[in-house]
């Protein structure tokens, strides 16, 4: 094979012929191109990340900067965001083929700079400030919402990367894609409290906030990495969509067992990635108050929570490597359950340090999970692929791999579901707050502080709903994968492989 013919750009940096199974090419040319790809992927999806979930932290300054919002109003405040990014997670993997990963990685990047403008000129504006509380909700709402355009990078990056690699080095090359994105959101709840007050005298911090500088100090790096997408990265010819593929996911019942697995995973990581700074504000008041530097500094150190996330879930796909996926998932979920548990302790005692140290179990667990999870999918649907050809005398070859397309669907479908699961921990959130929402209405100071303070444990109903889900996904990957692995020892027509 010409190596050098196939990876040659057709136009502006259209490859014709890209063939990374091929040893000699991936070798010689095809390694390097990918790792081009991969190292711009990962930075705009970093980026976008970060916008997707600003308003966790913007709502907290929002009362500084003369904008109080109920309790019940900002936590819709950081979950259409979520539900938003969730919902375009589909059309954006299906942009790539359409586009070009070159051309959408640029627009996408772009497109962050709707949100950012909204919140550096629209939300600190003084004609915003004049308007009466609703018309202001409303404004903060649509604001906010259009930040959700920063959640469906992940599905157009995720989906461009995988053309890129050869299948035996996928798993390492998504990961850094999906870790590298996710640690956006850890960036941006530790810088953005920090770069607010910029400026603001020591004696007036918490009270007064430059929240033009939230939106202003991401636009320098949004122009970077569409500029750098637009001259450095590639679109293959080969991409295309497998749209019967996505159709026959969607018809199989593993596809919806497994992206309710990834909702008690990756919907429990992003949805208290956002929830969890407005949680700790609310519930633990008295401790924040006696710690200032933690409140007014570091938003209650709830980055903390995404940074472990984060840095968990390589080792999702490591574990799953050595022990299953199936096995790996149900200890998530154990483990899971009893850290939400503590922290529900952590509230009835008014303990910061139980709630906060069980919350990172939480977050450490839902990292390993999603990398697990999405381990588990490839070889369900191998092993799927593997007794269809059985079954029914189909060509082995040709049968594995119309799987793994439906495969590759599954990991598109399953992360638009999961993130779904972010907008119903938020949800879940709002609906438990609404009595000390009443109770704090119309209350400012020390007076909302102690009325919070009143209603700290306002948080339980929902945490119990949580380890109660998380009971019940440890269920369904026992019955659907681990009992089944058990019978396929017995009797291997019985069920699926253990995974």
């Amino acid at each position: 094979m010409d190596t050098t013919t196939a990876a040659a750009p057709r136009g502006r940096r259209w490859i014709e012929r890209w063939d990374p199974e091929d040893e000699e090419f991936w070798e010689t040319t095809g390694r390097r191109v990918a790792r081009r790809n991969l190292a711009f992927s990962v930075f705009t999806e970093h980026i976008g990340f970060a916008i997707w979930v600003l308003w966790s932290v913007v709502v907290l300054s929002l009362p500084a900067a003369g904008l109080p919002m109920s309790v019940s109003e900002s936590f819709w405040l950081v979950s259409l965001p979520n539900l938003i990014g969730a919902a375009i997670r589909i059309p954006y993997t299906f942009a790539v083929p359409r586009f070009g990963g070159r051309a959408w990685t640029t627009v996408s990047a772009a497109m962050l700079l709707i949100p950012t403008s909204l919140l550096a000129f629209v939300v600190p504006s003084g004609w915003l400030a004049a308007q009466p509380h609703g018309t202001q909700f409303a404004v903060l709402l649509a604001c906010a919402g259009v930040a959700g355009v920063g959640g469906g990078n992940f599905s157009s990056s995720m989906a461009n990367i995988s053309f890129f690699y050869p299948e035996r080095r996928k798993g390492f090359a998504l990961g850094l894609n999906a870790a590298g994105g996710n640690l956006g959101v850890a960036v941006v709840q530790l810088l953005v409290p920090l770069v607010v007050i910029v400026g603001v005298p020591k004696a007036l911090v918490g009270k007064q906030v430059h929240l033009a500088y939230a939106g202003l100090m991401w636009m320098p790096f949004i122009v970077v990495a569409g500029v750098c997408a637009w001259l450095f990265m590639d679109s293959l010819t080969e991409a295309k969509a497998d749209t019967r593929a996505y159709a026959s996911a969607l018809r199989h019942g593993q596809t919806w067992i497994v992206s309710a697995l990834y909702i008690g995973t990756f919907g429990s990581f992003i949805g208290f990635s956002f929830a969890l700074p407005l949680v700790i504000k609310t519930t633990f008041p008295e401790f924040l108050a006696q710690h200032a530097f933690i409140r007014d500094y570091l938003a209650g150190l709830g980055f903390a929570g995404a940074l472990v996330g984060s840095a968990a879930r390589p080792f999702g796909g490591w574990l799953s490597d050595r022990f299953g996926g199936a096995r790996v998932t149900l200890a998530v979920f154990a483990g899971m359950v009893l850290a939400t548990m503590a922290a529900a302790a952590g509230v009835q005692r008014h303990q910061f340090a139980l709630f906060f140290g069980a919350y990172m179990v939480v977050f450490a667990c839902s990292g390993v999970g999603n990398g697990s999870t999405y381990r588990m999918i490839p070889v369900i649907f191998g092993e799927l692929g593997r007794k269809e050809a059985a079954a029914r005398g189909l060509d082995p070859a040709e049968t594995v791999t119309a799987f793994k397309r439906r495969a590759a669907a599954v990991i598109g479908i399953a992360g638009a579901i999961g993130a779904f699961g972010g907008f119903l921990i938020q949800q879940a959130f709002r609906l438990a707050s609404l009595d000390v929402a009443a109770a704090m209405k119309g209350k400012a100071g020390p007076v909302a502080a102690r009325v919070a303070q009143e209603h700290a444990s306002w948080s339980l109903p929902a945490l119990w709903v949580f380890a109660g889900a998380y009971v019940l996904l440890a269920g369904v990957t026992w019955w659907v994968y681990l009992r089944r692995a058990l019978l396929v020892r017995r009797a291997p027509s019985l069920a699926y492989a253990e995974v």
